[in-house]
């Protein structure tokens, strides 16, 4: 295929996850069998670039494995093989958009979040075309999890040095309209449209017997957000969309039609290293106050897997 032809493909289906204001094209589940996608997140799972190829902590940064709460998707599609452009395969998921921040927009509102071992997805088999698919595609959306933050400095005479919980609430999809966030126990007013890379934590510290709650956000550079696709030379995805592509532990995926049972796959989604920033002072801690700024909140890999 021309490679005019390839990039105008593209660009027609970067419309359609980022334009289209439309709700969700998948019926509900019925009595009938359905295909049922669950999480699962690995810190021990092999640690991608976004070519799909191994790939270490980038040399001046440091990473932590976090310890995932909840997860959403945005887009779902079964691509038959590593020559199935973007939107050529089985699209099965996507979900509401809006305008009410301007640009089209996924409507966090109406995300669904699943934590680790639990159902994000269930789609009537007849909704799907028969036939063996060998890739998955998912556009991630949202994540919450836990990590860890290094405090040093002094407030009112008390010296705090420390490593204290943090919950980090990341939105690594094209561009999501936010009216508020619960980000663990508190909840941010928000009301606009954010790119991919915008995060909030929340950090409970204690000193002098005292424990107060702080919170902040802040934006991840453009590009940062690492989004593995070992197909990326035959089947490229625009740049922002955050669809992982994973190929199917096993063999292909076969759906025929004629199921009478749930086809049940584990979606398994490396965590390995995935919290990532900038080393001011090279600890291997986090420490926002002395300027290690938050370079990637990207999953390092996604092996799906029929159980």
């Amino acid at each position: 295929m021309h490679i005019k032809t390839v990039f105008t493909i593209i660009s027609a289906v970067f419309l359609l996850l980022t334009t289209s204001c439309q709700k969700e094209i998948i019926t509900p589940a019925g009595s009938g069998a359905n295909l049922v996608l669950k999480f699962k997140f690995d810190p021990t799972q092999a640690r991608l670039g976004s070519n799909g190829q191994p790939a270490g902590v980038a040399v001046g940064n440091a990473g932590q494995d976090p310890n995932f709460n909840s997860m959403s998707a945005h887009y779902a599609e079964l691509a038959p093989t590593a020559t199935t452009l973007l939107g050529a395969g089985a699209v099965i998921y996507k979900a509401p958009e809006t305008t009410a921040g301007g640009a089209s927009a996924i409507d966090f509102s109406q995300a669904k979040l699943a934590g680790n071992n639990e159902i994000f997805l269930t789609i009537p088999l007849s909704s799907i075309a028969a036939g063996s698919y060998e890739w998955l595609r998912l556009s991630l959306a949202y994540q919450n999890f836990d990590a860890k933050i290094y405090i040093d400095t002094t407030v009112s005479g008390v010296v705090i040095k420390d490593e204290f919980p943090v919950t980090m609430a990341g939105f690594i999809g094209f561009n999501s309209y936010i009216k508020t966030l619960k980000i663990k126990d508190n909840t941010l007013a928000v009301n606009s449209n954010k790119l991919q890379g915008f995060w909030a934590a929340e950090t409970k510290v204690t000193a002098a017997g005292t424990t107060f709650t702080s919170i902040e956000s802040g934006q991840a550079p453009a590009g940062a957000t690492t989004v593995p696709n070992p197909i990326f030379a035959t089947s490229p995805v625009p740049a922002g969309s955050c669809v992982v592509t994973g190929a199917f532990a096993g063999g292909k995926l076969s759906i025929t039609g004629q199921e009478t049972s749930d086809v049940v796959v584990e979606v398994s989604i490396s965590t390995n290293k995935s919290f990532e920033w900038k080393e001011v002072i090279v600890d291997g801690k986090w420490q926002p106050s002395k300027g290690e700024a938050l370079v990637d909140m990207g999953i390092r890999g996604m092996i799906p897997r029929r159980l």
